[in-house]
């Protein structure tokens, strides 16, 4: 790699750690271990070459080189790897505005497409980010309910939000996230108003989606769509992670019983016919986005340098 292109990757990252991550010059300083002055220059220097717009525009060679070892081991049709912000604990940050981006790359097209969309943190935060546009030719569908628990509309589904946001029309899914029965879940998926939402939603052409853990905190139990004996019980199955509601173990393979008999969201769309794509990163997260890949629950990623490497490393 030539100094000029090693010199501009720093560039890059200094100026996403500035302005995606906010940190401040002394921060930067720190966490790329150069003086201040460097990192202040590295900043002017990522905004004279034109690298930085609402995003980074430099591909950093390390998240290139990154993103090629996980569509190849994997199989992927879709992989985008940011940088790592040193010291964050945040599961979010990088990967939402990827996320966003690449939303707004599917709306831009003028043929009509059929986007899902799962719920979740990240997926809130990268809808917010998108810019006002004109979609109505396009069509979005949620595939999990947006009832919470206690009857009020669930906080991290984004349907609504995605419609206001871009003008596109929308096809929520008027059912709780886990309903109190099987039965129950097979009468709610029977009604003539939710059949068509279920149908339309297996025909996505790209379908994004969060992956939840099973930590302690795990926002299905934080968010209270499960028990802590429902989550002690899904861990004691061996549950790594869940997409929309749906819980898998460590080779991706779906838990059986528990709360899987009562999840009322859409099974996850056919890879064969839609890019799934999971916008997800981080330490608690690692198991969920393993056993995702090992079962192909997914065929896309978005991702961040440290998580990427984990993956490679552990597959």
């Amino acid at each position: 790699m030539s100094k000029r292109v090693s010199r501009l990757d720093d560039a890059a990252r200094a100026g996403w750690l500035y302005y995606v991550a906010g940190n401040t010059q002394d921060q930067i300083a720190a966490k790329l271990g150069v003086s201040r002055q460097s990192a202040q220059r590295l900043v002017s220097l990522a905004r004279s070459e034109g690298l930085v717009r609402v995003q980074i525009d430099h591909p950093i060679a390390n998240c290139l080189e990154l993103s090629d070892a996980l569509r190849e081991r994997f199989g992927l049709k879709f992989v985008d790897v940011v940088p790592t912000d040193p010291g964050s604990d945040s599961t979010i940050t990088g990967v939402a505005e990827a996320a966003s981006a690449e939303m707004e790359r599917w709306l831009k097209r003028e043929e009509p497409v059929l986007i899902a969309v799962g719920t979740g943190r990240t997926l809130k935060a990268a809808v917010e980010l998108l810019p006002r546009m004109d979609c109505r030719h396009h069509r979005v569908v949620s595939l999990t309910g947006n009832i919470a628990p206690d009857g009020s509309a669930a906080y991290y589904n984004v349907v609504f939000t995605m419609s206001d946001s871009v003008n596109v029309r929308s096809f929520p899914m008027p059912l709780p996230v886990i309903a109190s029965s099987r039965s129950e879940r097979e009468m709610l998926h029977a009604q003539a108003m939710i059949k068509p939402t279920l149908a339309l939603a297996a025909r996505a052409d790209v379908t994004f989606v969060g992956i939840g853990d099973f930590t302690e905190d795990a926002p299905l139990y934080v968010d209270g769509f499960i028990t802590s004996a429902e989550l002690a019980a899904l861990r004691s199955a061996g549950a790594a992670g869940e997409i929309v509601g749906w819980s898998f173990d460590s080779d991706g393979k779906m838990i059986q019983g528990i709360t899987n008999e009562r999840v009322a969201s859409s099974p996850i769309p056919p890879r064969e016919t839609s890019l799934v794509i999971a916008a997800a990163k981080g330490h608690r997260k690692f198991p969920g986005i393993s056993g995702a890949l090992r079962g192909n629950l997914i065929n896309g990623l978005i991702t961040d340098e440290e998580t990427a490497e984990h993956l490679l490393k552990t597959a």
